[in-house]
């Protein structure tokens, strides 16, 4: 993901030089070799340059097809994108042929329904034997969204400087929390009369209610966690409500170890045949 994220980052700014090259109207001799000069400068490895405007617009699309596919394969397109740097070396860095840059990154983009801007600061240093950076500053900001889960991590992230763990994270609960708002629309789907969304699809709870029962009902809380090291699983758990006869008449105390059945049948079924197998024992009921 890490890697993914450089990746796509050094595209777009290909993509910008390209875009501008394209762009640019027929100039002087001097202008057009200030052009390719510049191109040399972002091509090293390239001692010809283009030839033609042809040739700059053939690798544009190359280059926009492998940034498009690696943000179907991330889930995250980044929309914009700046870079400013400051050099912090000093007269004493310079003369021990150590280099010291601050690089202050800005960026905006999207994960799915997720839209995120990033603030961030890496300090470099070089010298004759290597180089080293490390993330000083990290400010995320989250728009407006149904994911409450994520303030939590996303606070977490901001105090480790972790970019790769922030992306990483959201990547995984931008997929779970999406799988479980595609289950809870197709139970409510599926069984109109039974299945209770009372926030919506995008709601981490689902009620099941029978009709020839009142008073019964089994409330499926899942939520998304995110652990300290950034790992991203689900939690399912079932509350009962039943009146206050039923509980006395309950002598196996079915209704009091139902949670704990409930995670066993998560461990066995899954989560949907699971899901699925508490709301036909509703509908059996209403059935008969």
């Amino acid at each position: 993901m890490d890697a993914g994220l450089a990746e796509v980052r050094a595209l777009q700014a290909d993509i910008a030089a390209l875009r501008r090259a394209c762009e640019e109207p027929l100039a002087p001799r001097e202008e057009t070799s200030r052009v390719q000069k510049s191109f040399q400068e972002i091509y090293q490895s390239d001692s010809e340059g283009w030839k033609s405007s042809k040739d700059l617009k053939s690798q544009l699309g190359h280059l926009e097809s492998e940034l498009s596919f690696l943000s179907t394969l991330t889930g995250i397109n980044i929309r914009n994108y700046s870079m400013k740097t400051e050099d912090l070396t000093s007269t004493e860095m310079t003369e021990k042929s150590m280099k010291k840059v601050l690089q202050r990154h800005r960026l905006s983009g999207n994960c799915h329904m997720v839209t995120f801007q990033l603030e961030f600061q890496i300090l470099e240093i070089q010298n004759k034997e290597r180089l080293s950076s490390v993330t000083t500053d990290l400010n995320i900001i989250m728009e407006p969204t149904d994911c409450s889960e994520l303030s939590e991590f996303v606070s977490r992230a901001e105090e480790r400087r972790d970019l790769f763990m922030f992306f990483r994270s959201l990547h995984f609960f931008v997929e779970w929390f999406e799988y479980r708002k595609r289950t809870f629309k197709h139970f409510k789907e599926k069984y109109p009369d039974t299945v209770h969304l009372l926030e919506g699809a995008s709601s981490h709870y689902m009620g099941i209610r029978s009709a020839s029962r009142p008073g019964f009902e089994l409330l499926i809380i899942w939520k998304i966690k995110i652990d300290e090291e950034g790992k991203v699983s689900p939690k399912l758990d079932l509350l009962t409500k039943v009146p206050r006869r039923a509980l006395e008449l309950d002598k196996n105390r079915v209704i009091e170890t139902a949670p704990l059945s409930f995670r066993t049948l998560l461990g066995v079924l899954g989560i949907e045949a699971a899901l699925e197998s508490l709301i036909k024992l509703f509908c059996t009921e209403e059935n008969n």
